[in-house]
């Protein structure tokens, strides 16, 4: 067992770095922000609600998450106003433009949740992968390498291809995963053997990166109609409420008090919050 973690280790301490070379070549960070233009409309002179973390200061973003309250809001347009526009998993943009806009300039995904039709792809969008388990670097590293990843430790089939060309992908910093669980979410740092230890939701860690690299964070797409289990979950599909309260790996109570605090604090606006 102990040569088998020893193993292990190694391994993605060498998968990291073959995929630092690949993707980052002579950057040193995991997530380069690129230089986006200032938009002409938004003042500096309010301090951003969490100045510590800023990086990238007078950017206004908007997390665009997946629920069903985007339908018929008509947000598109607005949507696509913002500077920095995060988009979560597969949710898609093709033949949902009129409600949730045509512009993403970053799309947080894990090996399961991709997109793999090339008719989703966005030249302009750089694809961040968020990392839960080593496999994902692996996975990442042979498709990247042309190899046929194994499919053998996803809780469901991952890409086998990816749309995306090489230098429009970039990793997560653990370290934006590590704040949404244990800073945004309070979870405890071990969980009892007889429970799924429980991770941040894609959402939650695309509002902490937001929070990371803007200055003003707007959210739409994060509104949940819990007491219909049979309503639609996303704004695209036919997956119902149902799907969310079986998840073993996500505490769905946390998010919401952790989304309830934010926008009562004014940290965020919520454009669908009706």
């Amino acid at each position: 067992m102990r040569g088998y973690l020893v193993f292990i280790i190694l391994s993605c301490v060498f998968l990291y770095y073959v995929l630092h070379c690949i993707l980052w070549r002579d950057n040193t960070s995991w997530l380069r922000v690129v230089e986006m233009k200032r938009s002409p409309v938004l003042s500096c002179s309010s301090k951003p609600a969490f100045e510590s973390l800023l990086r990238v200061p007078c950017k206004k973003c908007i997390v665009v998450g997946n629920g069903a309250v985007l339908r018929n809001k008509t947000l598109g347009e607005k949507i696509d106003s913002y500077d920095v526009i995060i988009r979560i998993n597969d949710g898609p943009v093709r033949g949902h433009e009129e409600d949730v806009g045509t512009r993403t300039t970053f799309r947080i995904f894990y090996p399961e949740s991709v997109f793999t039709n090339p008719a989703d792809n966005d030249p302009d969008t750089v694809a961040i992968l968020t990392v839960f388990k080593p496999h994902d670097l692996k996975w990442l590293w042979e498709l990247l390498a042309g190899i046929t990843p194994e499919v053998n430790h996803f809780w469901k089939k991952p890409a086998l291809n990816l749309i995306y060309k090489p230098e429009k992908i970039r990793i997560l910093d653990p370290i934006i995963t590590r704040m949404a669980a244990f800073n945004m979410l309070h979870f405890p740092t071990t969980f009892p053997k007889t429970e799924k230890p429980k991770h941040p939701t894609t959402g939650i860690i695309a509002i902490t990166l937001a929070f990371y690299i803007c200055h003003e964070v707007h959210l739409a797409g994060f509104k949940y109609n819990f007491t219909d289990k049979n309503g639609p979950l996303h704004y695209y599909g036919n997956t119902t409420m149902s799907m969310m309260s079986k998840s073993e790996y996500h505490n769905i109570t946390a998010e919401q008090i952790f989304l309830k605090n934010i926008i009562e604090k004014n940290f965020v606006i919520n454009l669908t919050k009706d």
